[in-house]
């Protein structure tokens, strides 16, 4: 660590002691955490601490990603509120008009996402999944408009959402890949009807969004006709490594519940329950060291495809295992319904955490495919035949 990194960190960890929410854990309902979320973020914009990762000229942009890593972290550290509501727009969103959209639409948009404008992710359907390019929802051109029909599904806090990344077909012939195109949506234009889905531990992180007949103007679409696989690639690889860094870093901080917890439960003298814990710290840190490395490698110009996978894996499966502890040590008591805390996944309600973990092992590419990345792109093993049925 240089001294000016050090200077930073002194900066962040200052400033989050007196400006980071302490109460936010007791929201009693999703709209209440939805609001701490817009303050929470309004305030990291005027310090500049939301948009590191943003080229220099905006508040708090052109950071190095050592000095981003120093940020995230002491954001870790201060269990400050992670940014569930505005992360789709200040990555997914700024990413693919950074590097996709035009002029114009950057001028419209990304000043528009640090006063507080929101994006949701309208790519899966209930047909496509894991297999992105199996989208059915259709845009058809009239004219300077497209007429969009169909249903997109698992969009994050879509609900809350003012604009959506849409990804569309406009064409079946040819390759599935070719027939996308990527447009950005206004979620309250005519047509556009949202349902939130309510998960298993009792959130509603997600949403389904239905279109009916919806007008997107041209001047909306991002790069050409046809273009939106390429489109949305850019959108895709836009977050994964410093998110899995800090998440790792949240984890590593939250093993203090997991010990108060098995101390209350009167197992701190049970020599499995400790064999456990010592496992599974070694195996979080082993997630960090991971995650450190392969921030590291990105920094140097070392990285390579399937890095980010290996991470991914490790978290999912590190985190489904801090979860499980928790529930094992609590015994029948965590089998009771409890409050659960909005937007944390180390809340240290055992039951809704192990839940939720689950969705981890999916969300972002399942555990199968990140699988498929590593051995066929990293270790060039055969690829697996289109005519497999298991």
């Amino acid at each position: 660590m240089s001294a000016a990194l050090e200077t930073l960190r002194e900066n962040v960890r200052t400033w989050l002691a007196g400006n980071a929410p302490k109460d936010w854990r007791g929201a009693a309902t999703h709209e209440a955490f939805v609001t701490g979320q817009r303050q929470w973020f309004g305030k990291l914009v005027a310090a500049g601490y939301a948009i590191p990762h943003w080229p220099a000229g905006w508040q708090g942009g052109g950071r190095s990603l050592a000095e981003q890593k120093v940020i995230y972290e002491e954001l870790a550290r201060a269990d400050a509120p992670r940014l569930l509501l505005s992360f789709v727009s200040t990555y997914h969103a700024f990413a693919t008009l950074q590097e996709c959209g035009n002029d114009a639409q950057r001028a419209r948009y990304l000043p528009a996402i640090l006063e507080g404008e929101t994006w949701c992710q309208g790519f899966s359907e209930p047909g496509a999944g894991s297999d992105l390019a199996a989208i059915k929802t259709r845009g058809e051109r009239r004219g300077d408009v497209y007429v969009v029909n169909g249903q997109k599904l698992w969009s994050t806090m879509a609900q809350y959402a003012d604009k959506c990344l849409l990804l569309v077909r406009t064409s079946s012939e040819g390759a599935k890949q070719a027939g996308l195109t990527y447009l950005l949506m206004d979620m309250k234009a005519p047509g556009v009807t949202v349902r939130p889905i309510h998960q298993i531990q009792g959130d509603e992180e997600f949403a389904e969004i239905f279109l009916d007949n919806v007008e997107v103007p041209l001047a909306e679409r991002v790069g050409e006709e046809g273009a939106g696989w390429a489109v949305a690639q850019a959108t895709l690889s836009s977050e994964r490594g410093l998110t899995l860094m800090e998440l790792g870093y949240r984890m590593r901080g939250s093993m203090g519940l997991l010990t108060d917890h098995i101390r209350k439960s009167g197992k701190a003298g049970d020599a499995g329950v400790l064999r456990e814990l010592g496992r599974l710290s070694a195996q979080v840190d082993a997630t960090c060291a991971l995650a450190d490395r392969f921030l590291h490698n990105r920094i140097t110009g070392a990285e390579q495809v399937g890095d980010a996978s290996i991470v991914k894996n490790s978290y999912s499966r590190t985190l489904r295992a801090w979860a499980d502890l928790g529930v094992r040590v609590g015994g029948l008591l965590e089998q009771y319904r409890k409050p659960i805390t909005f937007g944390d996944l180390n809340t240290g309600n055992w039951m809704a955490d192990f839940m939720n973990s689950y969705a981890w092992t999916i969300a972002g590419g399942s555990e199968e495919v990140q699988r498929n990345i590593i051995a066929e792109r990293m270790l060039e093993m055969p690829r697996e035949p289109k005519s497999w049925v298991a």
